[in-house]
């Protein structure tokens, strides 16, 4: 059970993901409404929805809104992966959340890996890049985490959200290679209360869950 008297202020920390293909326009106004209401600093969603999400979230916000690019895998060209960041910068986007090349990076084609992320970067916005972390070798992540802060990016996430949830060994992990000089997000799976605040004592600095409201409702009977 959490220490009631050494909690994090969670709100600020929660990216709420609206990425589901089969949420309503309705239902992604509601995400939106909520995220505001509870002061959360992020709004994630994708590039058919980001128009929508600007306009309802309006033009200045404490809620960033984060397009997501070549998600959920990256299997694009780079070229088109840059014409969706230009896209989604023009549509008022405040940070990207970005999959790299994982086939170059496991080819050990290393220069294509972070040439592709140094482009995106020149977008002018804040990039996140979204590892698999999961799945992907020390020797990899390792070289993945250092090309991409060399690169230019703002931060790091664990994962795009498919496979197993991120633990908080996975965010240990991450945070030791970053060593503070970029942020660290969690991504996948963040269910329960008691999982994102061992996430967080763990190091990480965002949240990217689709339950977020529900994760603050759960806090409250620990603050009474």
């Amino acid at each position: 059970m959490p220490d009631k008297n050494n909690l994090p202020e969670l709100a600020p920390l929660i990216h709420q993901a609206a990425l589901d293909p089969h949420l309503s326009i309705e239902d992604l106004h509601q995400m939106c409404d909520a995220s505001i209401y509870y002061n959360f600093s992020g709004f994630c969603t994708n590039l058919s929805r980001l128009p929508s999400a600007r306009e309802r979230l309006g033009p200045t916000n404490k809620t960033k809104l984060i397009a997501v690019i070549a998600f959920p895998f990256g299997f694009i060209p780079s070229s088109h992966k840059k014409a969706e960041a230009e896209w989604a910068a023009e549509q008022g986007a405040d940070e990207l959340d970005v999959v790299p090349d994982f086939l170059s990076l496991m080819e050990g084609k290393t220069e294509a890996f972070a040439e592709e992320l140094s482009c995106i970067c020149e977008t002018g916005i804040p990039v996140r890049i979204i590892l698999d972390i999961a799945n992907l070798p020390q020797e990899n992540l390792s070289f993945a985490v250092e090309a991409s802060i060399d690169a230019g990016v703002y931060g790091l996430q664990s994962g795009n959200g498919f496979g197993r949830p991120v633990t908080a060994t996975d965010i240990q992990q991450l945070s030791k290679l970053a060593r503070g000089r970029c942020q660290v997000k969690a991504a996948g799976g963040i269910k329960t209360i008691n999982q994102a605040l061992k996430i967080v004592e763990a190091g990480a600095e965002r949240l990217g869950t689709s339950i977020g409201p529900e994760l603050i409702k759960s806090l409250k009977p620990y603050q009474k």
